[in-house]
């Protein structure tokens, strides 16, 4: 049975999140169904991530066994065309091995989180970045951020309702950096907790705005204490761009 990788960008507004739910439609699902229609046979799509409900992805990558050898060209062309109008598209199709794991083959994920800081409304990216209106000091907030790269309990950054079985977690980057109205906070690793890059945005963002310095940050991870979170920064800001595998 043929293995597939694929290369998929979606806009998250509309979905419940990547993985299959009960309480509304999903990218996992919407992809499925497109496969059904192409190939006649259901199956599961298996994400690198799991993007929660209003998250995007630039380059999300998935693996799915078809019963049939088909050319990679068609399989990306013919889920596109039964995806449609859906805000999702392959944007490559490969053959892969047949050990090959979209999620737990995965070496690195980057995450990419977008700032507006400016006093104006949104018009061309509602939805896709978070408007702060105060002024941020992207240099002070990427000062801070490098108290969190190495391994950590990160605890403080984590969702109550993770599921990983230990917070021990290992930050290779997360740099901020200022292009003119936006602020973009990038992230990788090889995995994170639930929440986790939402919960550092969020409290970088108190950085940014004074309210904290770099040394609060530090004792708000030292503290190992979901309370001690500045904040969840909201997930329409958030993009997986890429994964290394």
């Amino acid at each position: 049975m043929p293995r597939y990788k694929l290369t998929i960008e979606y806009d998250g507004t509309p979905y419940v999140g990547w993985q299959v739910q009960d309480n509304g439609a999903s990218v996992q699902g919407m992809l499925s169904e497109a496969i059904a229609a192409f190939a006649g046979e259901r199956v599961t799509v298996a994400g690198a991530g799991r993007t929660d409900a209003g998250v995007h992805a630039l380059g999300q990558i998935a693996h799915v066994d078809l019963a049939k050898e088909w050319d990679t060209d068609t399989v990306r062309d013919a889920i596109n065309f039964h995806l449609r109008p859906q805000p999702v598209a392959v944007l490559a199709a490969e053959r892969a091995a047949p050990d090959f794991d979209a999620r737990f083959s995965a070496k690195k994920r980057h995450y990419l989180y977008r700032i507006v800081n400016r006093r104006a409304d949104l018009t061309l990216d509602v939805h896709r970045v978070w408007r702060v209106p105060r002024a941020l000091d992207a240099a002070a907030m990427h000062g801070a951020a490098q108290l969190l790269i190495g391994r950590h309990d990160f605890t403080t950054f984590r969702s109550s309702e993770c599921q990983a079985k230990s917070p021990l977690k290992t930050l290779d980057r997360l740099d901020v950096l200022r292009e003119g109205d936006e602020v973009r906070v990038t992230a990788a690793a090889r995995s994170f907790l639930h929440h986790q890059v939402r919960s550092m945005v969020g409290s970088l963002l108190h950085v940014g705005e004074g309210k904290w310095s770099a040394l609060d940050l530090e004792a708000a991870l030292a503290a190992r204490d979901r309370t001690r979170c500045g904040q969840v920064a909201p997930p329409h800001g958030l993009y997986l761009v890429r994964v290394e595998y």
